[in-house]
């Protein structure tokens, strides 16, 4: 049985991919820590002097990727205030919601130009479908596209700088000590934290009706491409403090609109909504490392001293994992059937995918599930003895 571990001051847990833990704190929260004493006075002309010594682009300084929801409207608002000229690019979510095209549409009206890249809707399809039952990840076409898209615009466009919001690996803990420090996103950024799962976009050729020439956009541009304009990936929060709360605050100041209800699996209803395929996703991962959004939400709400650890602890039991029989305004089934994929495939699938280890089993070894048909965790989030 694996014992789940939790990290002393938020509630990541030992399971965490690529999560690193000393002294029994997690590299998350390490990682803000040292935040707390940055030169952030210094940080606008830091971005300024990289950004004018590497412009090329007459019209645009940057490429801002977004997809309508807090944090890009964010970044787009914030390039804006400090006087910059960004170029919106997006690549579609998967499902994308009303909502999420609401967000989109309202990025266009604060004062940026934008540009949509999508890919073949029946190709993408294929490969959702191929993802989720090969390496567990419905999203997969999302989580590679979001990456390789924007370096495709950079070329085209000729405008080397992309800047992105907050560095995962600071942010989430999700990467090696050093990579908390990164200041450039680059092709083996993508290649190691990317959510590929050990998928490469060369595998999709096996899929039938997927031929190379569909591909494109998923490849990340060939190093000549990149180099000879010289793509520089940055993080916004490099250079100015970042913190998610504020970012709500800020972008519904400009007309970013949350939900009008609880979403299910989580705390917030000011995040992942654009995409009606994140309950699938953040179940799956429920099911593979005994945790998921809500811990997400909470962690970040701990370390800014905005949620006590106790207070956490009980939001997260409540809400941390719960069966997707529906996302917003949409059943299992309607989102399911855009893939052909019925509930009991799924259901199959999911108990492929599940750590047993995890949780609860009765006397025959069977999960012990809760009223929504999840499966119990087995552990205390206590059990910070490293």
């Amino acid at each position: 049985m694996n014992e789940l571990k939790y990290c002393k001051r938020c509630l990541y847990p030992s399971t965490k991919p690529d999560l690193w833990f000393k002294n029994g704190i997690c590299g998350a929260c390490h990682a803000f820590e040292r935040r707390l004493t940055y030169d952030w006075e210094n940080g606008p002309s830091v971005l300024r002097q990289i950004i004018s010594e590497n412009k090329i682009n007459p019209k645009y300084d940057c490429i801002v990727p977004v997809s309508g929801g807090k944090d890009s409207t964010y970044q787009a608002w914030k390039l804006l205030k400090e006087g910059y000229n960004p170029l919106c690019v997006t690549a579609p979510t998967d499902q994308l919601t009303p909502l999420g095209r609401q967000n989109i549409e309202n990025l266009k009206k604060i004062g940026c130009d934008y540009v949509e890249i999508s890919v073949n809707q029946s190709v993408r399809q294929k490969i959702n479908r191929y993802g989720f039952f090969n390496v567990g990840d419905i999203q997969w076409p999302e989580h590679l596209l979001i990456y390789t898209i924007p370096v495709h615009a950079a070329v085209l466009f000729k405008i080397p700088i992309i800047v992105w919001g907050e560095c995962p690996q600071r942010e989430y803990g999700a990467g090696k000590p050093e990579d908390a420090s990164l200041k450039y996103f680059d092709r083996r950024v993508l290649e190691e934290y990317g959510s590929l799962n050990g998928l490469r976009v060369s595998d999709l050729l096996m899929i039938d009706g997927v031929d190379e020439k569909d591909l494109y956009f998923y490849e990340y541009p060939s190093s000549d491409l990149v180099e000879e304009i010289g793509v520089k990936g940055l993080y916004l929060d490099n250079y100015f403090p970042w913190n998610g709360i504020a970012n709500v605050t800020i972008a519904q100041s400009v007309g970013f609109k949350t939900y009008d209800k609880p979403i299910l699996g989580t705390i917030a209803n000011y995040e992942n909504l654009d995409n009606y395929v994140h309950g699938i996703h953040d179940y799956l991962k429920y099911l593979k490392f005994g945790f998921s959004r809500a811990t997400d939400v909470a962690c970040n709400l701990i370390r800014r001293n905005l949620l006590s650890r106790t207070d956490a602890i009980e939001l997260v039991k409540q809400n941390d994992g719960v069966f997707p029989a529906y996302y917003m305004d949409k059943t299992l089934q309607e989102i399911l059937s855009i893939y052909n994929i019925s509930i009991d495939e799924f259901l199959a699938q999911c108990d492929e995918y599940t750590n047993y280890d995890l949780f609860v089993q009765d006397s025959c070894g069977e999960l012990v599930l809760r009223p929504d048909g999840s499966p119990t965790l087995n552990g205390d989030f206590n059990s910070i003895n490293f």
